[in-house]
């Protein structure tokens, strides 16, 4: 019971910051569950399937906020949303499956540190359609692997190259997640890995929660830079943990 209450908290942390800045929280939750002796199929279709319900969230808050611009998102999900299913269809070994969610982790954990929350034009150029769509392939097959929504990739890659401001990036990120991790969860649907691990029961209310609180705190009011390197610091861990793992 102990670890349940443990979990159902960080599940809450986790959804409550990620969602803030349109995130679904995907490698947060795989972080946490990887904690746990759960197998691997179980930690994907899980993560997809939270990720879906923050992620929703966010996206309907920061849509409500004004911040929302399909422009910039569809070039990527022409690709992503396709690959993502893909990628949540293919069967990966175990070892294989620690080696990419770790190195995804690291990446997680280094944007959480590094956050780019320097100001930037709204929108300098809209991103070029050659670009977008191989760009999205890869993100969109490699998150239908792990069990992410891609949104910790694309998040970057739109403010480094100066494709949208943080709030519309955060809109962009939510609408992408969502449209991923669906595609991912019916991949998986029709492979037949579609495992849910038992331990979601403790985490869908909390998740709900923090997604609701977070996103519409981040869509009108704060970033909250210091509760995600907490967060970092919890992914730097699962990092370490799934290297020796595999």
């Amino acid at each position: 019971m102990p670890e349940s209450i443990t979990l159902a908290v960080f599940t809450f942390l986790v959804s409550f910051i990620y969602s803030s800045v349109g995130h679904g929280g995907a490698s947060g939750y795989l972080a946490l569950l990887s904690f746990f002796a759960i197998p691997h199929q179980q930690m994907t279709t899980s993560a997809l399937y939270l990720n879906l319900l923050v992620a929703g969230m966010a996206f309907w808050n920061f849509l409500r906020a004004s911040h929302f611009s399909w422009r910039l998102v569809w070039p990527f999900t022409v690709a992503s949303a396709p690959f993502a299913f893909i990628g949540g269809f293919l069967k990966v070994s175990s070892n294989i499956y620690f080696i990419l969610l770790a190195g995804v982790l690291l990446f997680a954990a280094w944007r959480l540190i590094f956050e780019f929350d320097h100001d930037t034009p709204e929108i300098i150029h809209p991103p070029s359609f050659l670009l977008s769509l191989p760009l999205g392939g890869v993100i969109g097959i490699l998150s239908g692997m792990v069990g992410i929504g891609g949104g910790i990739f694309l998040s970057p890659l739109l403010l480094l190259l100066h494709w949208a401001d943080p709030k519309r990036t955060a809109a962009a990120s939510a609408a992408f997640i969502f449209i991923n991790s669906l595609a991912g969860l019916f991949g998986k649907l029709v492979s037949h890995q579609f495992q849910l691990s038992p331990v979601v029961a403790y985490m869908l209310v909390t998740a709900f929660l923090g997604g609701i609180t977070g996103s519409r705190l981040g869509a009108n009011h704060f970033s909250g830079k210091w509760l995600r390197r907490i967060l970092a610091g919890v992914l730097l861990v699962a990092t370490f943990k799934l290297f020796f793992k595999a």
